[in-house]
C-alpha cells in the first residue's frame, strides 16, 4: 500500500516527467538548435553559423544528444564531399508548442519584473 495520496502520485509523476524532458532540452543550447530546425532542415555549417559563437564540438555533441533522444534526424546526403543535413522528427516538431508557451511565460515574467522595478523606483522617489 502506497503512503502517497493520488494527488501526490500525480505530482511526483509530473515532476519526474518534466525532469526527464529537461535532461533532453536542458543541455546548453539544445533548445536553440530545436528552434533553428523549426525553420526546416539545415546542414551542419549553416546551423553553426545561425547559432553564432558555438564551437564545432559543442554543436556536434548537442546534435548527437538530440538525435539519440529522438528529437532530430541526421541525413547523410549523397554528395562529394559528403554533407549531412539535420531535421526535426515528428516528436521534435511537437516541441514547437512548448517553446511558444515558454516564450509567452518568459515575456509575461519579464513584464511583471519590469513593472515591479518601476513601482519600486516610483515609491523610493517619493
Amino acid at each position: 500500500m502506497s503512503m502517497l495520496s493520488e494527488k501526490d502520485e500525480i505530482y511526483q509523476d509530473c515532476t519526474m516527467t518534466i525532469g526527464e524532458v529537461l535532461e533532453i532540452i536542458g543541455v546548453k543550447r539544445a533548445f536553440l538548435v530545436i528552434g533553428e530546425l523549426h525553420g526546416g532542415p539545415q546542414r551542419f555549417n549553416r546551423l553553426r553559423r545561425s547559432l553564432g559563437g558555438i564551437s564545432t564540438q559543442s554543436l556536434t555533441d548537442i546534435l548527437r544528444h538530440l538525435e539519440h533522444n529522438g528529437i532530430i534526424d541526421r541525413h547523410v546526403l549523397p554528395t562529394a564531399p559528403v554533407a549531412v543535413e539535420y531535421s526535426l522528427t515528428e516528436q521534435g516538431r511537437k516541441f514547437e508548442h512548448v517553446l511558444n508557451e515558454m516564450h509567452k511565460w518568459g515575456q509575461a515574467w519579464k513584464k511583471q519584473r519590469y513593472d515591479m522595478e518601476q513601482a519600486s523606483l516610483s515609491s523610493s522617489e517619493e
